[in-house]
């Protein structure tokens, strides 16, 4: 069963890249009609307005849009991950514009220390104590840019803020604000300068989406908004169009949609085939199991059901488990890739019906 696609979108003032690892995946055919006990049409006109603001800038990215808007539903946080010049940050700055919320970005370097991040006490003379000055992580969207280039010590400085929503400092808890998403993004390629992701970060983030290069049709169409006049960002034509408070009601609609028994079974064998399968090494941890179901939730919402089918767990299982898993070193050896094995489990577990 197959969901129609996003429309496409309507105007481009610059366009970027589409990911074709993505957005070739199938996705599911158009449900029968029937009758939501939900009711999703707000959701439904939030989720289209955002895209219309992304379409003053984007053409084509239907699927990473639609990926970044469940991970941003279901409250999770994502890794981009693409080679230079395939637009991952300018992607993460216009959908922090859609939303009314604080934003904040982090150029992370091999310099960067913990303080730099979370913040750091400074000493006030005139009334002889010390005050907490926060960081730039007190944002509702955080965009971490080349987040791989950071040491392991301000990596870790993520630890608790990406999972618990808060900081300790000085023996003092520091909560974020709600809603709390970080969008990171790394390049794959270059090593020099580059510190690999420790897995208990990784697990952290509900996506890991892969930005890869356009169609020869995108790359013609960037050249022609170019050549026409359209370059630069022109980040001020994307507006606003839903608050903190809109986000949070529509998150809580997302965690009512209904899921079968049958399907919280099917979702625990997924993840649970992992841990015996003989080409990884590490398995996914139960907190991918929860992205599972979370990230399915949000994307039959946005698809317009009230209701998680099979093939939405289906369709966000490379996302979910690509960055969480391992490959035995022979496995390697021969070529293949995370993906490759997820595709095999999710071939290899019966679907439910």
């Amino acid at each position: 069963m197959e969901n129609t696609p996003l429309p496409p979108s309507s105007s481009a003032d610059e366009i970027l890249p589409v990911t074709p690892s993505d957005t070739t995946e199938a996705t599911p055919e158009p449900a029968a009609a029937f009758a939501p006990r939900t009711d999703l049409s707000r959701l439904s006109r939030h989720a289209e307005a955002i895209r219309q603001e992304l379409g003053k800038v984007i053409v084509g990215q239907h699927a990473l849009a639609e990926l970044l808007l469940t991970a941003i539903l279901a409250d999770g946080h994502v890794l981009l991950e693409g080679v230079p010049g395939v637009a991952k940050t300018l992607t993460a700055k216009l959908l922090a514009r859609t939303l009314a919320v604080p934003f904040s970005r982090l150029q992370f370097t091999p310099d960067l220390m913990p303080s730099d991040v979370l913040g750091t006490a400074v000493f006030l003379p005139n009334k002889a104590e010390f005050e907490f000055r926060p960081g730039p992580i007190f944002a509702s969207i955080v965009l971490i840019d080349e987040i791989n280039r950071a040491p392991a010590k301000t990596q870790s400085a993520l630890f608790e803020v990406m999972e618990e929503r808060q900081i300790t400092q000085d023996g003092t808890r520091y909560p974020m604000t709600d809603p709390f998403v970080v969008l990171a993004t790394q390049n794959p390629i270059e090593q020099e300068g580059t510190y690999r992701l420790p897995e208990a970060q990784l697990d952290r983030f509900l996506f890991k989406l892969h930005v890869g290069y356009p169609t020869m049709e995108e790359e013609v169409a960037i050249l022609q908004g170019h050549h026409a006049g359209f370059g630069g960002t022109a980040l001020e034509k994307v507006q606003s169009v839903m608050t903190a408070d809109d986000l949070r009601e529509l998150r809580q609609q997302v965690q009512r949609q209904h899921v079968e028994p049958k399907l919280l079974e099917y979702i625990a064998r997924l993840v649970g085939q992992t841990r015996v399968h003989k080409g990884l090494y590490l398995g996914a941890s139960p907190r991918a199991s929860l992205a599972l179901l979370n990230g399915a939730k949000a994307l039959a919402a946005l698809r317009g059901r009230d209701f998680v089918t099979p093939e939405d767990v289906q369709y966000l299982a490379p996302h979910v488990l690509r960055h969480r898993i391992l490959l035995t070193p022979e496995r390697e050896m021969e070529g293949h890739t995370a993906d490759d094995v997820v595709k095999q489990i999710v071939q290899l577990i019966e679907v439910p019906r």
